[in-house]
């Protein structure tokens, strides 16, 4: 029995492998074609060589999103090529039962769950970061649109709205302003620097500006308020907001690790603030993995099916939009959970339980019944 799970694990593995390789292929030609207006549009500041490289360190992003998909196709491939030839025949014949197969499928679909992991948590946010910092030397820092990113921050009775126009590769933040508000919503500071770190200051989190400007307001009455203005080339402002999560409100949540992600929603959370988008992405960070383990049980139903010669290319192309409608249900549930305001956890779910339900199915009709 462990020649035939060995077997069985290198013709997967190997066919996924093949699907990855032509899906990244295919994903790396579309990205290269996008890149090419922005390296003729910065003429020598984008060499070709840096649009190569920026698009070759994503790839690891587009290896998390494809995993579910091409572990379908490559499994489907492999047990219908199974069937066709009459090898999964012989197995059964030489003891391989139903429960055998499926825990020898989900065994498999636990090591796809956790290299899947491995990239949506450490490879593809190191490569992406990578990806960012060589676009960054040659375009400038990374912002989001013209007034950059608005993060908000309570300290006891005092609210503060934070705004940071860019941030580079290295963590340098610049054009930062922060406005202060009292306990009665009245503005009680503002303060604008021309950059600043994120730094721990001895075991005290907080902020240390540079070329700061800022206009305190003492309120002498309801309608009169006296305003001093200071000067300081270094100012520290104490804060909870990291660098982590100045980089979450300008970056794209999915391409965050979960334990980043984790943090940024409880900071909402804690300020007021919506979380709903971020809560999605936090759950789908965590089943979306998990969706390997339901592409190998889909998939196992095919090694029971009777194919004619070269029925098996219309099964493959089956799990081609069978994989391809995973992907667009997942989106399109997320983009419908935020806009509803959908539980995050369903959200996220749904796509996994309701393929887990047709595949349960199959394996109950096409297995266990026939």
């Amino acid at each position: 029995m462990k020649t035939l799970r060995r077997y069985l694990y290198r013709e997967v593995a190997l066919s996924v492998a093949f699907a990855t390789l032509a899906f990244l292929a295919l994903f790396f030609f579309f990205d290269m074609v996008d890149e090419l207006r922005t390296v003729g549009a910065a003429g020598k500041a984008y060499p070709l060589s840096s649009a190569l490289l920026f698009v070759a360190l994503r790839q690891p992003q587009h290896v998390y999103e494809l995993l579910p998909i091409t572990v379908l196709i490559g499994t489907i491939f492999v047990m219908a090529r199974l069937a066709q030839n009459s090898e999964f025949t012989i197995m059964r014949t030489s003891g391989l039962g139903p429960w055998q197969a499926l825990g020898t499928v989900l065994t498999l679909g636990a090591m796809f769950t956790a290299a899947t992991f491995a990239f949506g948590d450490y490879i593809a946010p190191a490569s992406e970061r990578a990806a960012q910092i060589v676009k960054a030397r040659q375009l400038g820092p990374a912002s989001l649109g013209i007034t950059g990113a608005w993060l908000k921050e309570q300290q006891g009775g005092q609210s503060f709205a934070i705004n940071v126009r860019t941030l580079e590769p290295d963590g340098q933040m610049r054009g930062v302003r922060i406005f202060e508000f009292d306990a009665s919503g009245r503005l009680a500071s503002t303060t604008r620097a021309a950059e600043g770190r994120v730094d721990d200051g001895g075991g005290a989190p907080g902020w240390t500006l540079a070329q700061v400007q800022r206009n305190v307001f003492t309120r002498i009455d309801t309608d009169q308020a006296h305003v001093e203005r200071l000067a300081e080339a270094r100012w520290r402002w104490p804060t909870q907001v990291t660098l982590d999560m100045v980089a979450a409100a300008l970056l794209n949540p999915e391409k965050m690790p979960t334990v980043d992600l984790f943090r940024y929603v409880h900071h909402l959370q804690a300020n007021g603030q919506s979380a709903q988008r971020y809560e999605i992405e936090l759950w789908r960070k965590v089943f979306y993995p998990l969706s390997c383990l339901v592409m190998v049980v889909l998939s196992l139903p095919f090694a029971y099916l009777h194919f004619r010669s070269g029925g098996i290319a219309g099964y493959v192309f089956g799990g081609v939009m069978a994989g391809i409608s995973f992907f667009l249900l997942n989106n399109l549930f997320g983009f419908a959970g935020n806009l509803q305001n959908w539980s995050p956890w369903i959200t996220a779910a749904a796509p996994g339980l309701i393929y887990s339900l047709l595949s349960l199915v199959a394996f109950g009709w096409l297995v266990l019944r026939r």
